[in-house]
């Protein structure tokens, strides 16, 4: 019995110490972000800039990895089951506030920690640059008359693109949704005329709109674009749809999983405070017109905050549209308001 506790004992002091050398190792020469989309989507982007920042700050490498599937289940997955040490960092979009209520995985934001909300790529409507259609009114006025006959692309269920279908529902207009395994996928879609439109993230077609290649009919907001002053709001044209365009439907987030080191934490919080001055990364934020919530979320209670809210408001959309597996209640998701 004695020899089992000295066994045990020095196992623990082992561990103690292992935790220790790498609180005080860090940052380690390179550390993996795991991106769990595909490349050239809007996640794998916005991420891809901030880890130059990041690194530049901490003097190490980070090194993107893309594992994608299973509407980002499979790299957040990767992510949690990773080591705890702060070598594996995560950079997700939303999908982890909608993969319990559509039976994707059993994960969500309570799983990980946030480290930043970074930003909020606007999602725009688009169609091919040599589409018949020329404003949003023609586009929306075809598919109320024609419903589930217009095809339009989306990434999978529970998606932002899913999510903006719905909101198209609420009010009348029915599209016919053809899934693609990325965003990359759905916009090429559209060019190649496989399909009418999609709702993609700006900073993944902002150089075909240039080209003339895509066509930007509206943004799916209560505001318009800076940069596209004539181009309208998808809420000037949806009475009443303030409630549900007024948030950020693309929230791209750095997360560690919860047992990481707070020392860690913090050595990486205090890292992305710095990277988000670095003005390589705010000129490209800028020119790809992605929204800073970083400005607006600051601290870790306010984050925390915020994946409440949009896990609640966008959980509850879709399962009153009938498109959830599970009930957020199932998973006490409150509804706002109640």
């Amino acid at each position: 019995m004695k020899k089992l506790s000295r066994i045990l004992a020095a196992a623990l002091l082992a561990c103690l110490l292992l935790t220790t050398t790498a609180i005080a190792d860090y940052p380690f020469s390179s550390v993996t972000m795991i991106v769990p989309y595909g490349a050239g989507g809007t996640t794998d982007l916005v991420g891809r800039q901030f880890a130059i920042a990041l690194g530049k700050v901490l003097n190490t490498t980070f090194v993107v990895e893309n594992q994608g599937g299973a509407s980002g289940s499979i790299g957040c997955q990767a992510a949690l089951d990773a080591d705890k040490d702060g070598s594996v960092v995560l950079f997700t979009a939303e999908s982890l506030g909608t993969q319990r209520i559509m039976d994707i995985s059993t994960m969500s934001y309570d799983d990980f920690d946030p480290i930043l909300v970074v930003a909020n790529d606007p999602k725009v409507i688009v169609v091919a640059g040599d589409s018949p259609y020329n404003t949003i009114d023609e586009l929306l006025e075809d598919i109320k008359a024609h419903p589930h006959a217009l095809q339009m692309s989306y990434t999978g269920p529970g998606g932002s693109g899913h999510v903006q279908a719905l909101i198209l529902n609420q009010f009348g207009y029915y599209p016919a949704l053809t899934a693609y395994a990325g965003g990359n996928d759905c916009f090429t879609a559209v060019m190649s005329h496989q399909v009418v439109f999609t709702n993609s993230n700006y900073s993944t077609v902002a150089a075909l709109i240039e080209s003339g290649d895509l066509k930007l009919l509206a943004v799916s907001a209560t505001e318009r674009m800076e940069k596209f002053p004539d181009v309208p709001a998808l809420s000037e044209k949806l009475e009443n749809a303030e409630a549900y365009l007024s948030i950020p439907y693309t929230p791209l987030n750095l997360l560690v999983a919860k047992d990481v080191p707070e020392d860690i934490k913090e050595t990486l919080r205090t890292a992305a405070q710095e990277a988000i001055k670095d003005p390589d990364f705010n000129a490209w934020m800028e020119d790809k017109c992605v929204e800073k919530l970083y400005e607006k979320y600051t601290t870790v209670d306010e984050m925390k905050a915020f994946f409440t809210q949009w896990e609640s408001t966008v959980s509850w959309l879709i399962y009153d549209a009938g498109a959830a597996v599970y009930s957020p209640a199932d998973f006490g998701i409150a509804r706002l308001g109640e």
